[in-house]
């Protein structure tokens, strides 16, 4: 997938670079259950791919793995693997009959099980878009169920003054806006600043991430990259970046099936940059103060 994925120790001194490797201490490998959804690389190989399941073939234990393109690959379970850089022998996840209630929901926060869902605040929080809603209810859901807290789609930070104008917002019907490329100087920036004048002050909160899309915000080693590429001007980011994945890009249906792709890559919020988890939190404790 990559040169050199894991390095080179530059800081080594020659002798010790010149060595051969079999008079290195070997790191010793700690077992792993192969999870669906852990990336993974085949040392022998060189293939890095996504557990997609775990299987027996032929009386052996097997892992499939998927690459960022799509391609599939079988392997025999146990040593011979890397994750994050570090030796592991890879293991049948354990599996139990009895389903064992969660005890923190995706977002961190202590699950409250059985709780039903409060009755909607007033208080409101506003998304660009229909991938940020996606994100924000498969992350912290239940989280805003129990806080009573509906996500609504804003549709983009060019209409947040006419939402705020319809909506009027008080001190007891707040709302949270998270807006995405909100940065100093920005279209967005100004935006937000303009549509801020013309509401009660302490009713509304407008938050953002630095980046152009939220997909960006998720960490992309869940997609088997190690940083999201850049996409020249003039092109289509979200194509663009389908293109860079390998994924199929030509039609809006493609756009919508990679953005499925990449959500279910989400576990939970350790998959998110924290530029994006910080927002959103700040968000939900503004709505419901």
């Amino acid at each position: 997938m990559t040169a050199d994925r894991y390095g080179r120790d530059v800081l080594s001194s020659s002798s010790a670079a010149s060595r051969p490797a079999h008079h290195r201490p070997a790191r010793a490998s700690r077992e792993q259950a192969a999870e669906r959804g852990l990336v993974v690389e085949d040392v022998e190989t060189g293939w890095v791919g996504a557990v997609v399941r775990v299987e027996k073939s032929g009386g052996l234990h097997v892992v499939v793995l998927e690459d960022r393109r799509g391609r599939t690959r079988t392997f025999r379970l146990g040593p011979g693997f890397w994750v994050d850089g570090q030796p592991v022998v890879l293991t049948a996840p354990v599996t139990s009959r009895a389903p064992v209630r969660p005890t923190r929901t995706a977002s961190g926060s202590v699950a409250v099980p059985d709780a039903p869902a409060r009755v909607a605040r007033g208080s409101r929080i506003w998304v660009e878009g229909k991938h940020d809603a996606e994100l924000v209810e498969k992350v912290w859901g239940d989280d805003l169920r129990v806080e009573g807290v509906v996500v609504e789609l804003l549709d983009g930070v060019d209409h947040l003054a006419d939402a705020l104008r319809d909506f009027r917002p008080t001190p007891d019907r707040r709302v949270g806006v998270l807006v995405d490329h909100l940065v100093p100087g920005s279209k967005e920036s100004r935006l937000a600043q303009d549509a801020l004048r013309t509401v009660p002050a302490g009713t509304v909160r407008v938050l953002g991430h630095p980046y152009v899309d939220v997909w960006q915000a998720v960490r992309p080693e869940r997609v088997g990259l190690q940083a999201w590429p850049t996409i020249e001007r003039g092109t289509e980011w979200k194509r663009g970046i389908l293109r860079e994945l390998g994924w199929p890009a030509d039609e809006q249906a493609d756009v919508a099936r990679g953005w499925q792709r990449i959500l279910r890559s989400v576990r939970s919020y350790a998959d998110l940059e924290p530029s994006l988890l910080g927002r959103v939190e700040e968000l939900i404790d503004f709505v419901t103060a």
